[in-house]
């Protein structure tokens, strides 16, 4: 078995003061925590823990052990950094919309650059899909439901989206009460998913097509964002664009207890074997930003349903 993972393992069993614990703070089994420690103490001859109904505490063998694990980790930590800053060079080409470019890789990359000074990332912005080898891509981003199943791909995350318009343009025309008023008002869409209609699940988890008609059609979800700030009617945007939005009081949520399709964030690359780290951490990276971003737009359309209680706001 491997050691530094054990060493990691016997600290923080240490650290927690109990195997159920380490295993929660691990992502480990109870049983491979328990299998780990064992050859810990088969690789040392002795007994590390007293065991007890209660609590552990450490042997002296254990407590000489600890501290030359948590030195033989410090190393491995240490030598883990002078690897990367090796490795992670060279340059990472990268395809993705513009709103993909905006939202999420130029925040991610933002921090991604200053941790490997070494990395050059060039983005290329297109709505199209693109020959990665052709056109020599690294690593495409996607929103999709409809990915080819023939590309090798990772899941990345989760694009939400809302309904929503500005509060001049609901005092004007109304505001819809129910998904079938949608065809009374104009709905700017995005023509790469709406085909005139928006797909809704109803407040009892039934999928519904919307039927909807607009003067405004485009393939930029930046440009519907600044329609519906400009009073042109309602539209479906995606959270983390909508979010700050209805947060300051410029957007309202339209039909919130209908949820709107959720799609996949896909990073799509050429090959499996022999990926560049570069490539690894960045992917690793997208992935952490989309839960934690998705989390604060989330908690963010929440506190501003708190502070405006006659606005029905549901989490989509």
């Amino acid at each position: 078995m491997d050691r530094i993972t054990a060493a990691q393992v016997f600290n923080r069993i240490c650290e927690l003061g109990s195997l159920s614990a380490a295993s929660r703070a691990m992502g480990m089994s109870r049983p491979m925590v328990s299998r780990y420690l064992a050859e810990m103490e088969d690789w040392a001859g002795t007994r590390l823990l007293h065991r007890s109904s209660r609590k552990l505490s450490l042997t002296p063998a254990g407590e000489q052990l600890l501290s030359q694990t948590q030195a033989l980790l410090q190393l491995a930590d240490g030598i883990r950094q002078v690897e990367l800053q090796q490795t992670v060079a060279g340059t990472l080409r990268v395809s993705c919309s513009h709103v993909t470019a905006l939202r999420i890789l130029s925040p991610v990359l933002a921090t991604f650059l200053k941790q490997h000074p070494a990395l050059k990332v060039e983005v290329q912005i297109s709505n199209q899909n693109v020959n990665l080898v052709a056109e020599r891509i690294d690593l495409a981003i996607r929103i999709t439901n409809d990915l080819d199943p023939n590309v090798i791909a990772r899941n990345l995350g989760e694009c939400h989206s809302i309904l929503c318009a500005s509060h001049n343009y609901l005092a004007e025309y109304g505001t819809p009460n129910t998904p079938a008023q949608l065809r009374n008002h104009n709905c700017l869409h995005y023509s790469n998913f709406s085909d005139g209609e928006w797909l809704l699940t109803t407040p009892d988890g039934e999928r519904i097509r919307a039927p909807i008609q607009g003067n405004l059609c485009v393939n930029e979800s930046s440009i519907l964002l600044n329609a519906v700030l400009d009073n042109a009617g309602i539209t479906m945007l995606p959270l983390l664009d909508a979010a700050p939005y209805i947060a300051d009081n410029r957007l309202q949520r339209v039909l919130p207890d209908y949820t709107p399709q959720i799609l996949g964030i896909y990073g799509i690359y050429r090959s499996r074997i022999h990926q560049p780290l570069s490539l690894k951490l960045l992917l690793e990276a997208i992935k952490n930003f989309l839960i934690e971003a998705n989390q604060q737009a989330l908690a963010t359309i929440a506190r501003s349903s708190l502070e405006r209680p006659d606005e029905t706001i549901k989490q989509p």
